[in-house]
């Protein structure tokens, strides 16, 4: 299955009108878009915790990475540029970091409060090698700045 991004993004606004809580909304983006798709292999929130770093947050899916720092691997890129990252081979990313041996590709976008300052990533891992679409960035880049830029 390959997610609808329409009833997604209604779902969520649903499931998250009028929460606050950072955490809560994270942990109900990461269920909801993990089992959207089946290319959807690993699914969640690294949150910005202190200056340069990034811990894990709510997620689905295998164990992930405790801590990354912004100078290393795909998720310390998006937290850096502050840009999304579509890596079709994370192989050939330099610097990347191999928290699920399995991961062959990955979609990580900023997240950003009302003030557009980044506070989380949001990373999907893929399988499946050239998995994402510049399409699913769109829509998830939507989706997360309809849940987050109000906080």
């Amino acid at each position: 299955m390959t997610a609808d991004y329409e009833t997604l993004a209604k779902t969520i606004a649903a499931l998250t009108e009028g929460e606050t809580d950072q955490v809560a909304l994270m942990a109900t983006v990461a269920c909801e878009v993990h089992h959207s798709d089946d290319r959807f292999d690993w699914t969640g929130f690294y949150r910005v915790t202190e200056p340069g770093v990034l811990k894990i947050g709510p997620y689905q899916g295998g164990h992930g990475c405790l801590v990354i720092p912004f100078e290393r691997g795909v998720c310390g890129a998006a937290a850096r540029t502050g840009e999304t990252q579509l890596v079709p081979d994370v192989d050939a990313f330099p610097g990347h970091i191999a928290c699920a041996s399995s991961t062959r590709s990955e979609l990580v976008l900023p997240v950003r409060d009302s003030s557009g300052k980044v506070i989380a990533v949001f990373d999907i891992d893929s399988d499946q090698p050239d998995a994402f679409t510049q399409q699913d960035a769109q829509n998830l880049e939507g989706i997360l700045t309809a849940v987050f830029a109000g906080l």
